[in-house]
């Protein structure tokens, strides 16, 4: 299966359905008074995990994804049908983001965990809502709201505990395939790793841990050399890095090495080089490997080293202290949660949803989908029709901020082809 880990994605939640104007008429009852049933809500495009999913591969072909829009109100003050859903799964660890402003939508992490990235909008109210003591009758009902619209940012950042992190060839896929049951490629050249790798590691105690074989990395992966800098953001969410490295010199110097993937980590911008790090000096059963490791040791005294043979050997005691750096290391911060969307459950935000362009000499155009489905409604020969779409306007604090803008009384405002002649208290 391809590996997709970053999709671009265009959204689109359903309208609400209008109210409907509509008046009871039934023989033997008399002025049966308005009746006109509540608009259905839009779809919503909900955002959901799924832990049998490891890649956004699906979504690479569905980059662009609208639900459905409400039914209009019925009569009889029945509602109109609400519409459906549309529910996206994707792997544990993936972060939505809003592309305009990069704020953070959602972040999943758990199986089933739901959050909704566009809503759907509310259903309008029916005529049968505004009948009072002075106005038995009204003839006119609420349109629907629009629903939300968003292009998305779609990312998925690997959901594990712990990383093997070092150059291609060291032994990171040989020794994730020992510790757990996880079988990545093996082979005697470099770049066998082209896409992550999850394994599960069981402790005998009963505790496990999620350990991430990442590709390999090389001098420059942080500035976009190389296979590994595509992954080194998943590397974000683990807690602890295990760094192992072939102190056997047959390649390349195990002194070197270390340098140069500790100065990779620090370069990327995500503060990699903060978490705990323990080093794995692998091949220790080569010619060379106990000179290196002394030279190893000595130029690094305060890091912590552990010899072993990934394929042969007890590793039980590594294994073990990679889970209690795990329990005694705080998560660390993706993002800044502070600026994080609040999950929230089907609440429509009342909001600006109009642009208010300055065309110069006296004339202004608004543009709102949503004022534009209004107008559709509006009788432009009927000036009671033409007053109420101007109060309308009014509510939505269009005027006021037509008046901000600098617009005079007399101008002229375009919604659409239509010309409207702008007043000093409603449009």
């Amino acid at each position: 299966m391809q590996f997709i880990d970053k999709v671009t994605m265009k959204l689109k939640a359903g309208n609400g359905g209008d109210g409907l104007v509509a008046f009871r008429r039934e023989k033997y009852v008399p002025l049966g008074g308005p009746s006109g049933g509540d608009g259905g809500r839009g779809g919503s495009i909900i955002f959901v995990g799924d832990p049998n999913r490891s890649t956004l591969l699906d979504l690479r072909y569905n980059k662009e994804i609208r639900a459905k829009d409400g039914q209009k109100g019925k009569n009889n003050r029945m509602h109109g049908e609400s519409a459906d859903d549309i529910y996206i799964k994707v792997p544990l660890g993936t972060i939505i983001r809003d592309l305009s402003s990069d704020e953070v939508i959602g972040d999943i992490t758990k199986a089933n965990e739901e959050v909704i990235v566009c809503q759907g909008g509310k259903g309008g109210l029916g005529n049968s809502h505004f009948a009072t003591s002075v106005n038995s009758a009204p003839d006119y009902a609420k349109l629907g709201q629009s629903g939300e619209r968003k292009e998305v940012i779609v990312e998925l950042k690997l959901l594990a505990d712990a990383g093997l992190i070092g150059f291609p060839s060291v032994g990171k896929s040989t020794f994730l395939s020992v510790v757990s049951s996880a079988r990545p490629q093996i082979a005697d050249y470099p770049f066998t790793t082209l896409t992550p790798q999850l394994g599960m590691v069981y402790l005998k105690g009963g505790e496990s841990f999620v350990l991430a074989d990442l590709p390999g990395l090389i001098k420059g992966a942080s500035l976009g050399k190389g296979l590994g800098h595509t992954f080194l953001k998943h590397i974000e969410r683990c807690r602890v890095l295990v760094h192992i490295i072939d102190m056997s010199g047959e390649y390349r110097d195990p002194l070197e090495d270390y340098e140069i993937i500790n100065a990779e980590l620090k370069e990327y911008p995500g503060n990699l080089e903060k978490r705990p790090q323990i080093v794995l000096a692998n091949k220790m059963d080569m010619e060379g490997a106990k000179e290196n490791l002394d030279r190893f040791k000595a130029a690094y005294p305060d890091v912590e080293i552990w010899p072993m043979i990934a394929f042969m050997g007890d590793l039980d005691p590594i294994l073990y202290r990679i889970g209690e750096l795990i329990k005694k290391t705080p998560r660390f911060a993706l993002y800044d949660e502070n600026k994080a969307k609040e999950k929230v459950v089907y609440r429509y935000e009342e909001k600006k949803d109009f642009e208010v362009i300055n065309e110069g000499n006296g004339d202004w155009r608004i543009t709102s989908e949503r004022i534009e489905r209004m107008l559709e409604h509006v009788d432009l020969k009927d000036e009671l029709s033409v007053i109420k779409f101007g109060r309308s306007l009014s509510k939505m604090k269009v005027d006021d901020e037509l008046a901000k803008r600098g617009c005079k009384p007399g101008d002229h405002v375009y919604i659409k082809d239509f010309d409207f002649i702008f007043k000093e208290e409603e449009l």
